[in-house]
């Protein structure tokens, strides 16, 4: 099957880079291990997304049977998801050029803006019409349910958003809460497809797993440094527990942490807390770095208000390491409360602190949840699982299409 993916604000290619930056995370690496195991199937991909930097080289192959392409939509320059919106337009030409004389069996769109560009240029696509597939990674209702005014989204996004997912020929959703958040925006619920993020297993293993050895109990953080991701929740719960340490990974590279915004405001919540001396801020990190970090830790903590998916959860537990995470979005499908992980309220610093104690206290049924996290992980979670699912969904929306994929 030859498939076009559109990501327009997150390449692929930052995956192999560190990750944590205000607009690099989950997405990037979604899209690449995607891409990466479709090829691996047999599959031609190509993933158009957009050249910020002029040093670019128009095409690169990111795997075997992958390519990235770089289409010139915008400064070539990096611009903030938030502002792309009106380059969507440039971008929904470029790819309506390049499919007019060999349309993909099957585009599938990364995030909203993605999807205006695909729909843009599947449909007069040579003699027929190219089957779109829409992923949104994150819903605009859901964000402006939990920023409010903070949110600097597009003011079109919701319309958009709603008239995008009635047009697509499937929606894939991450998490099955995703999916009455799809019905409620009148997306037909027989084109909603439940489909998971995956883990990449032999990078994320228990191998050399150990936390003993630390005269304090070590807590990970590892997350972009957004107020939503709910970092300031695990330094306020830190409060409660004395025994313990928090490492926080993300954000911008080590050397730049003093000039962030968000890292001064955390560090001042740390010493309002009156747990500086206890939170080590580690800056971004890259891919490989991830799994010793999350592997040096008693717990891995994530407290995000919303989380459409949430891909450090899982490479926790496919590290056998237990994760105490807020019970919101695709955390819901992913730790099984009290089994893999520990389930609390977004917002609650001491109801993530008496679930950190509970674990904290008890070695041996935190070692057991660790080998079923990892058992979990590795039975539903991984990409060759989740290719072949996604896959499926193209063939489906082929169909739907009238097109032969």
């Amino acid at each position: 099957m030859r498939i076009a993916m559109i990501s327009e604000h997150a390449s692929p290619l930052a995956a192999r880079a560190g990750l944590g930056g205000a607009d690099g995370g989950g997405q990037n690496v979604f899209v690449a291990e995607l891409a990466s195991e479709l090829g691996r199937q047999g599959h031609c991909v190509t993933v158009y997304t957009r050249r910020d930097s002029p040093a670019l080289p128009r095409r690169v192959r990111l795997a075997p049977g992958v390519t990235v392409e770089h289409v010139p939509a915008g400064p070539a320059e990096h611009v903030a998801k938030d502002d792309l919106l009106p380059w969507m337009r440039d971008f929904g030409d470029y790819l309506e050029r390049r499919w007019a004389a060999e349309p993909p069996d099957v585009a599938h769109a990364h995030f909203w803006m993605s999807g205006l560009a695909a729909a843009q240029a599947a449909a007069p696509a040579s003699s027929r019409r190219v089957p779109v597939v829409q992923t949104y990674h994150a819903l605009g209702t859901v964000k402006r349910r939990h920023q409010g005014g903070k949110d600097t989204s597009p003011a079109a996004r919701l319309r958009l958003e709603r008239a995008l997912g009635r047009a697509a020929d499937a929606v894939i959703a991450t998490c099955s809460d995703e999916v009455a958040e799809l019905a409620a925006m009148d997306v037909p619920r027989e084109r909603i497809s439940v489909v998971p993020c995956g883990v990449d297993l032999e990078l994320f293993t228990p191998d050399g797993h150990s936390c003993d050895g630390r005269e304090r109990h070590r807590l990970v953080v590892l997350s972009r440094l957004v107020e939503r991701k709910g970092v300031d929740t695990a330094i306020r719960a830190l409060a409660h527990l004395p025994d313990a340490e928090l490492a926080v990974a993300g954000g911008p590279p080590r050397a730049e942490l003093d000039g962030d915004p968000e890292v001064r405001r955390l560090r001042g919540v740390a010493r309002d807390a009156g747990v500086a001396g206890r939170v080590e801020f580690l800056g971004r990190l890259g891919r490989e770095e991830v799994p010793p970090l999350l592997r040096s830790a008693s717990l891995v903590v994530t407290l995000p208000w919303y989380e459409p998916f949430g891909m450090v959860p899982l490479e926790a537990m496919a590290c056998g390491v237990p994760v105490v995470a807020s019970a919101v979005g695709g955390h819901l499908d992913t730790v099984v409360d009290g089994a893999t992980g520990v389930l609390v309220p977004p917002r609650d610093p001491e109801a993530a602190a008496a679930a950190i104690r509970a674990l904290l206290d008890d070695p041996s049924g935190r070692a057991a949840m660790g080998f079923a996290a990892g058992d979990r992980a590795r039975d539903r979670y991984s990409w060759t699982r989740v290719a072949a699912d996604t896959a499926g969904v193209y063939e489906r929306a082929a169909a739907l299409s009238g097109v032969a994929a």
